[in-house]
């Protein structure tokens, strides 16, 4: 008995043991734990809910017409600028040519009023001469009246011419002064007449040019719908262009998450793409005005009575280093693993209000050589018709 006494009292203190080494390493391993949490892990939030996100850039024609060619497929790189697709331009060209014309009648017959005034100032002179030569013959007649060397008659003959040429200096003066009023204060080329013409020239131009759609950015094509002979309509998604050069991350973080996110704090994200060996930089640019659920299609009826409380996600957007992104470029729709370094509290929840772009978000260019061209157009035709006057 006593040896089983010994034995049993042997292996409780073994087993009291082992549970107070059990006790003293799970401790240990929760200290630890917590100073890590309190050092570290609170500082830190992550989401693998994240995906790469881009401007999907619809190319769409400003007027309807017939496809004869298109310069670019998918998957291809094309710069800014570079036509992409061309409809039939036969019916912009002879409206083209009508208006060059027009234009050109315009200026001859705007040059002719400018002509006119010449010609009327003179014959305002002509008729005031008669009318000093018609005044100086009545004179004279009165002046014989009393010898009787001139007849009532011839007097009255007098005063008739004289009172025709008055009549005559009038309405010269009149067409003289109504002619000047539609060329007073201007001239050939700021004609209102000829700026009408120009006008339509610039209209019937840009119609013209429209025919070819170019590139708005450099980018790659995607979503390539439209076919060789297809009769388009204005404002029809005929493709798409993605720049690859500037995307950014959507993170949907759960709603218990960003409290303490702030606009400018730094995050480091992974790709499946690349995998962990990858690592990019950014910085949370902005948060969501809304949850997911709240801009969905259908949104959900939490007040229909049939209530069951889901944690809600609200999209960040992450800015990526660009020169991180033209290393290791990344496409849209990839996944992301996110996680943002919330120690850093400087930053506001939202962007300040009252503040403005000093320049727009996007801009492009590639549409203004077209009225370059059209001006250019429009003074080459005044040139070749109109003269100085």
């Amino acid at each position: 008995m006593n040896a089983q006494a010994q034995d049993s009292s042997v292996a409780r203190s073994k087993r009291r043991g082992q549970l107070i080494a059990v006790t003293l390493v799970l401790a240990v391993v929760l200290i630890a734990y917590l100073a890590w949490w309190i050092v570290n892990a609170r500082n830190f939030e992550s989401t693998d809910d994240a995906y790469v996100a881009g401007n999907v850039v619809q190319v769409t024609p400003q007027a309807g017409g017939t496809v004869v060619a298109i310069h670019a497929d998918d998957t291809e790189l094309v710069q800014a600028g570079k036509p992409l697709v061309e409809l039939d331009r036969s019916d912009a060209r002879v409206a083209l040519e009508q208006a060059d014309a027009q234009l050109a009648q315009t200026i001859r017959e705007v040059r002719v009023l400018y002509v006119n005034n010449a010609a009327l100032g003179a014959s305002v002179a002509q008729r005031g001469a008669e009318v000093e030569r018609a005044k100086a013959d009545l004179a004279r007649r009165q002046q014989l009246i009393g010898s009787g060397a001139v007849s009532k008659e011839e007097l009255e003959h007098a005063r008739n011419a004289l009172q025709s040429a008055t009549s005559a200096l009038l309405a010269s003066s009149e067409q003289l002064a109504s002619n000047r009023a539609l060329t007073d204060r201007t001239s050939v080329e700021k004609h209102p007449n000829v700026q009408r013409a120009a006008a339509r020239v610039r209209e019937a131009y840009l119609a013209y040019a429209r025919t070819t759609l170019p590139a708005p950015l450099t980018g790659y094509v995607a979503k390539r719908s439209v076919q060789l002979g297809q009769r388009v309509a204005a404002g029809t998604p005929l493709l798409s262009i993605v720049p690859l050069d500037s995307l950014w991350v959507d993170a949907n973080f759960k709603e218990v998450q960003i409290a303490q996110m702030r606009i400018g704090q730094a995050v480091t994200l992974e790709s499946d793409l690349y995998g962990k060996k990858i690592v990019y930089h950014g910085k949370v640019a902005g948060f969501a005005a809304g949850t997911g659920s709240a801009f969905a299609l259908l949104p959900a009826q939490n007040a229909s009575g049939n209530w069951i409380k889901i944690v809600q996600r609200l999209p960040v957007r992450i800015a990526l280093d660009p020169k991180e992104l033209a290393e290791h470029p990344l496409r849209v729709g990839l996944s992301m693993q996110v996680t943002v370094d919330v120690a850093q509290k400087k930053g506001a929840p939202l962007p300040a209000a009252g503040v403005a772009r000093s320049a727009p978000a996007y801009e492009t260019a590639v549409f203004d050589t077209v009225g370059q061209q059209a001006d250019a157009r429009i003074a080459a035709i005044i040139a070749a018709n109109a003269a100085a006057h």
